[in-house]
């Protein structure tokens, strides 16, 4: 990892763990549903989507008092749909980032629960930021509904299991990680264009830069399940290909596939040229997604 990446994470990535624990113990709630909701929040993790969102701010050489708490709102849609994603009526798995999934240790019923519980709350910590215009607000939490629900996340999670057991094509392919996977990280990025007040022509770049990262992300997600072990990913590999899965490595061959995840970072660095030469933490964060090995 970059050196410079390696300090804005160190710089971002505390914060974005503290605002995520601070929302979730001020919910006035059960115990039992706090603890559930907090046990797959603080189990790590990434924090792409929120650490893109302030990468964003960084190319604009921008600061904004509510980006932890935006960012925090994105992850906890992140991990509900985790939470979801492990249940035994979707990918059935036992373990996500390193420990027992969410309904191994509280049951189905209270995971199920837990996940309603961070996508719902979200929407109103995005409600309650305090240095947003009410305009922008109304915006933000209009995509934000877009981008998790049956027009994003939730839809390509629908075509996702439709595909299961039988060939589809790379564009259907790409329909589906566009929506089940790019659409929430796409959301991040412009969510922080947002708020550094970017311009039509520069919304428009970023949302090119968005889509091609978020495809070069679902990719090396393929490659990992193939070429990763269980004990570095945090999770079973070699699931996709057990379960039948419409993958990169499966439609395209391995390197194919890594031809591809190239193909998208590069244009991705492309869009993003349109507005500057100089794009910092934006082409790091990006090289991250391609080569990391979890």
């Amino acid at each position: 990892m970059n050196a410079n990446l390696q300090a804005f994470m160190k710089k971002h990535l505390s914060p974005i763990d503290s605002q995520l624990q601070i929302q979730i113990e001020q919910i006035q709630a059960p115990k039992q549903l706090k603890e559930a909701m907090l046990y797959s929040v603080i189990a790590g993790g990434k924090r792409v989507r929120p650490l893109f969102l302030l990468a964003v701010l960084d190319f604009f050489e921008k600061q904004h008092e509510d980006a932890y708490t935006l960012g925090s709102a994105i992850e906890m849609i992140h991990t509900y749909s985790l939470i979801h994603d492990d249940l035994p009526s979707m990918d059935n798995d036992d373990f996500r980032r390193g420990q027992l999934t969410n309904h191994k240790v509280f049951g189905e019923a209270l995971a199920i629960l837990a996940g309603d519980a961070l996508l719902t709350y979200s929407f109103g910590i995005v409600a309650r930021l305090n240095n947003v215009p009410s305009d922008t607000k109304i915006d933000l939490i209009n995509q934000l509904s877009q981008a998790s629900g049956a027009e994003g996340m939730v839809g390509g999670q629908v075509l996702d299991m439709e595909s299961e057991r039988k060939r589809i094509s790379v564009p259907e392919l790409e329909t589906i990680h566009e929506n089940k996977t790019g659409a929430l990280l796409a959301y991040s990025i412009l969510a922080g264009a947002m708020l550094a007040n970017a311009e039509e022509s520069e919304l428009k770049a970023l949302e090119k830069y968005a889509f091609h990262i978020g495809l070069a992300f679902q990719i090396q997600d393929d490659i990992l399940d193939i070429e990763g072990s269980s004990e570095v990913l945090g999770k079973t590999a070699g699931k996709d290909e057990a379960s039948f899965k419409n993958t990169y490595p499966a439609l395209l061959s391995l390197e194919g596939a890594k031809e591809k995840r190239e193909w998208h970072y590069n244009e991705a660095i492309s869009s993003l040229r349109l507005i500057k030469e100089e794009i910092g933490m934006l082409d790091e964060l990006a090289a991250f997604i391609v080569k990391r090995n979890n």
